[in-house]
């Protein structure tokens, strides 16, 4: 049986039309991030390390188990959406379709669906305090994404390792001048607001639980931060993103169906 694949708007007809938010957010955010890095109650460098976030003990004591849960969502890899076409903003990262994100929870929406697939991972990042985003993220074999950088400092983002390649060193992520490679069982901190890039220079896939949570501040800088993530989260950045899910969901069922067939 045949899977049929949803069609989200092409990136440029979509990004033609972005409204006026969104170019006041990105006018926005040198001024934010210099209140982040004012306010933050952690240190401000590209590479930053878990002691803030005592969390991550309890995701790296069952990380064997997460890594089943992704693999078995794998079985279903051609419906786990490409993440241009959830998100239309990051078709100039994504633009080869070889990095996959399945979304457990997305600037606090829940996909109440694939957080049933993988249930102890969802069970485990609900627990994560000040949790923007979680979602396995799936790099294929000759992947690249290029250099770029994150929406506001006021976000700290941290990768599991899960399923690495045998020859990790070759499959690397560098931010600012620094090359970073991915160890299972082990967490990558970074600021992604510095620019970075990924390399997946191997014929094997890279797995992580990607965590977004929100930088520790003063009050003032979780005031504002609090406010720009109000606004994002309202913004087709992200709607459009729930929308395309929301379509992919049938193509994931779908599969599903076709494996007990």
């Amino acid at each position: 049986m045949t899977m049929q694949k949803p069609r989200p708007a092409s990136p440029e007809a979509v990004n033609d039309n972005r409204p006026l938010i969104i170019k006041i957010g990105k006018r926005l955010r040198g001024t934010m991030n210099r209140i982040s890095t004012d306010q933050s109650q952690i240190p401000t460098e590209p590479i930053l390390t878990t002691d803030a976030f005592s969390w991550t003990d309890s995701l790296t004591e069952k990380w064997q188990t997460i890594a089943e849960e992704a693999a078995s969502i794998l079985r279903h890899r051609d419906a786990v959406p490409p993440l241009r076409e959830i998100s239309p903003d990051h078709a100039r990262i994504a633009g080869d379709g070889n990095w996959r994100s399945f979304f457990l929870i997305g600037y606090g929406y829940e996909v109440a669906e694939n957080c049933a697939r993988a249930p102890v991972t969802a069970e485990l990042v609900r627990k994560i305090p000040d949790l923007n985003s979680a979602f396995f993220s799936i790099l294929e074999p000759g992947a690249t994404i290029p250099r770029h950088r994150g929406v506001t400092r006021g976000l700290v983002t941290c990768h599991l390792g899960l399923i690495i390649p045998d020859t990790p060193e070759r499959c690397t992520m560098q931010v600012e001048d620094t090359d970073l490679f991915w160890e299972e069982g082990k967490w990558l901190v970074f600021d992604d607001s510095y620019y970075h890039e990924v390399h997946n220079n191997t014929d094997q896939r890279r797995v992580i639980l990607l965590v977004q949570v929100k930088r520790p501040m003063r009050l003032f800088g979780r005031l504002a931060n609090d406010l720009a993530l109000w606004g994002i989260r309202r913004s087709p950045f992200v709607q459009d993103a729930r929308r395309n899910l929301g379509m992919w969901e049938e193509a994931y069922q779908q599969a599903e169906q076709n494996e007990l067939a």
